[in-house]
């Protein structure tokens, strides 16, 4: 394992957490161009109907996830996320979920050890490492 990688848990890691407030205002802009997700989040916010559940994600760490990602919490989900792919990390995204203490494991450019690494802290959710209960995955990678 590369000196960058522990066993021990960490809320995040990410390539830079000073992109966040980039990430964010990104954000911000891509959510008027997400009617569907805005209209989930306005629907069903108050009534929490995710409550209790804890999601891992494994897709492209974008602005469009991000949206998607602080959807699911909106709703009530625990989510914590990786990407799927070594080089799709959108480093301003990923810094913007870090910041909102959603813990995500993504940077452009990881090494296939690292990558590995992000997978494994998504299998299981938080410090006390609960399992999960619903993965969004689109490449199987967290199966």
């Amino acid at each position: 394992m590369s000196t960058t990688m522990t066993t021990e848990y960490l809320p995040y890691k990410v390539k830079d957490i000073s992109l966040a407030e980039w990430g964010r205002k990104e954000i911000r802009l891509a959510e008027a161009e997400m009617p569907g997700l805005m209209a989930l989040r306005a629907k069903y916010a108050g009534e929490k109907p995710l409550a209790g559940s804890r999601v891992a994600g494994c897709l492209h760490m974008t602005i469009q996830t991000a949206v998607l990602i602080e959807t699911l919490v909106d709703l009530g989900a625990d989510v914590t996320w990786s990407s799927c792919n070594i080089f799709s990390t959108q480093d301003h995204a990923a810094a913007a979920i870090a910041a909102a203490g959603i813990p995500v494991y993504a940077w452009k450019g990881m090494t296939e050890e690292e990558f590995e690494w992000c997978i494994r802290q998504t299998l299981f959710f938080g410090a006390e490492r609960k399992p999960l209960n619903l993965i969004l995955d689109d490449g199987g990678d967290l199966t």
